[in-house]
């Protein structure tokens, strides 16, 4: 099980090209903690800052103002060994395989242990103990080159590169942009499976019935600031604070008010399927005939 960690996010402002014609204000006094067990989703429309705001997180992005507290240590403070809280808090990019560089699946997951300085026995076990993580077979796959493999094994493999590190904190862009449904489903259930082994997650993503799923908490973005942080429970409540921020409801969220509207007496906050069905099915039961 990975080691408790917290990140605390402080007032966080980051301007790119600042002092230039070309200031543009991406973040702007962003405040938030992540929880040691969390599984937080980032959600927000196209250029509202949640990729700026996650490579702030294990200090890829220097804040223009604010701070990124690790544990209780500032990410950019100047006695800080930035390269050892990286290691503690994965970044997996959106399209990862893109990254991908070493002539076997193999030696590309082991790129990561092996910079840490781990012996030979070390990384090998965490490259078998990583690829087990993300349903790659290593008799079969460890030694062909990775483009060789589909589209979704090639970002396992990818997200096994970062695994491969023990990260106690993993945070995903994406993670299943461009997929398949199968692919989708493949990834989502590693991530889902991580989260309940003990890995704290913070996950960008556009679709709100994946956050329904799987997030513990839900952060909304807009125009570079925080707009909501809650349950998704709460957050998914807000229809108007959505819209605002160009989302969308989950489905389930969004039939369930049409229902309501139809004069069924549904509480006003369903928003994953397995709620809906179980009170849809409780009213019909209540109004068959004995």
């Amino acid at each position: 099980m990975p080691d408790p960690m917290s990140i605390e996010v402080r007032d966080l402002r980051h301007v790119y090209a600042e002092n230039s014609a070309f200031q543009s204000v991406a973040l702007n006094g962003v405040s938030f903690t992540v929880n040691d067990g969390d599984f937080l989703a980032l959600v927000g429309h196209t250029g509202c800052g949640k990729s700026t705001l996650v490579q702030h997180l294990n200090g890829l992005l220097k804040p223009t103002s604010g701070q990124v507290l690790v544990d209780g240590e500032d990410l950019n403070g100047e006695q800080v060994d930035r390269r050892q809280l990286r290691m503690k808090i994965g970044l997996v990019f959106q399209y990862p395989e893109y990254q991908l560089f070493e002539e076997t699946v193999a030696k590309d997951i082991a790129f990561g242990p092996k910079n840490m300085g781990l012996d030979q026995k070390e990384i090998d076990e965490r490259v078998r103990t990583a690829m087990e993580q993300v349903h790659i077979n290593y008799d079969k796959y460890a030694q062909r080159s990775p483009f060789e493999l589909s589209g979704g094994q090639m970002r396992r493999v990818a997200i096994a590169g970062v695994l491969a590190m023990h990260p106690s904190v993993l945070i995903l862009d994406e993670p299943a942009a461009g997929l398949d449904p199968h692919g989708r489903d493949r990834i989502l259930g590693i991530i889902r499976d991580l989260h309940r082994s003990g890995t704290t997650i913070v996950m960008v993503s556009h679709s709100m019935d994946d956050v329904a799923r799987l997030a513990t908490r839900v952060a909304v973005m807009a125009h570079g600031t925080l707009q909501a942080l809650g349950t998704p429970r709460e957050v998914f409540a807000q229809t108007e604070l959505m819209a605002g921020a160009g989302l969308t409801v989950p489905d389930a969220a969004r039939l369930c008010t049409a229902l309501r509207e139809k004069g069924l007496d549904l509480p006003p906050d369903l928003y994953t399927q397995d709620e809906l069905r179980e009170h849809l099915l409780r009213l019909w039961k209540e109004a068959a005939p004995c």
